[in-house]
């Protein structure tokens, strides 16, 4: 028969290596939940900067060839489409990224998405005759939404934005750089949806995790360009008329 006190110090020894091996699965899995955010973050600043990049790169081809470029061909041709855009939808796609000369994925491997204001995507655009077409929506501190940029109806003497470039982000919706369309892992992510469907009107608002936040989730990135920021550059390079 085993002593006592030698049997208590076994289940005593058992518990304590029990106690180290639940405090060792517990470290790393918060070390992996560290990691994971981590890198997310990373890949977040890393197309935070291709999102900048991109916008500059939309204004030097304006200065170029006096008009905003044309989505691309495809998502595996990263030329902009040769045809004039028919509407809104038909001047929403890819960014051209091929015609820009700038990289072709966000940080995530997904093609950056664009939308283009169609008269500015037509060479010698009168500046004093042209609406510029993209409003961006945001939500208050009750959810409600509201035009961050532009309004219910853009015209001259209230212009909208001329051209949004944006990122799908980590999570649901998205193009490959094979042309695969992703799909959406979410249910409540309204505002990720509008995002992916629109041609006109953008959501841009913080990052959640949350579904149960006005909107849902959402992880998309999103820029645009300033109208009086390119003027007065391509007014400058004599790309205005």
């Amino acid at each position: 028969m085993t002593p006592a006190p030698l049997l208590a110090r076994q289940r005593g020894a058992a518990l304590l290596v029990l106690v180290t091996t639940i405090g060792l699965g517990a470290a790393v899995a918060a070390i992996n939940s560290f990691n994971v955010r981590q890198g997310d973050q990373r890949r977040e600043r890393e197309t935070l900067l291709t999102l900048s990049a991109a916008r500059e790169a939309l204004t030097g081809f304006a200065l170029r060839n006096g008009r905003l470029p044309r989505p691309a061909i495809s998502a595996t041709d990263g030329r902009e489409r040769e045809a004039d855009c028919a509407d809104e939808i038909a001047c929403t796609g890819l960014l051209p990224w091929k015609a820009l000369g700038i990289p072709a994925t966000d940080a995530w491997g997904k093609r950056l998405r664009y939308s283009v204001t169609p008269p500015m995507s037509r060479k010698n655009f009168s500046a004093v005759e042209t609406v510029a077409t993209k409003r961006l929506v945001t939500r208050n501190a009750t959810g409600e939404k509201y035009f961050l940029l532009g309004r219910t109806v853009c015209e001259v003497t209230a212009q909208c934005a001329p051209a949004i470039v944006y990122s799908s982000g980590r999570k649901n919706f998205g193009v490959t750089e094979q042309g695969a369309r992703l799909a959406n892992g979410a249910a409540r992510n309204i505002d990720e949806q509008h995002n992916d469907s629109a041609s006109n009107d953008f959501i841009v608002r913080p990052g959640s995790t949350d579904s149960d936040v006005p909107g849902g989730e959402f992880d998309d990135l999103v820029v645009w360009l300033s109208l009086p920021t390119l003027y007065q550059q391509m007014a400058r390079a004599g790309a205005l008329r």
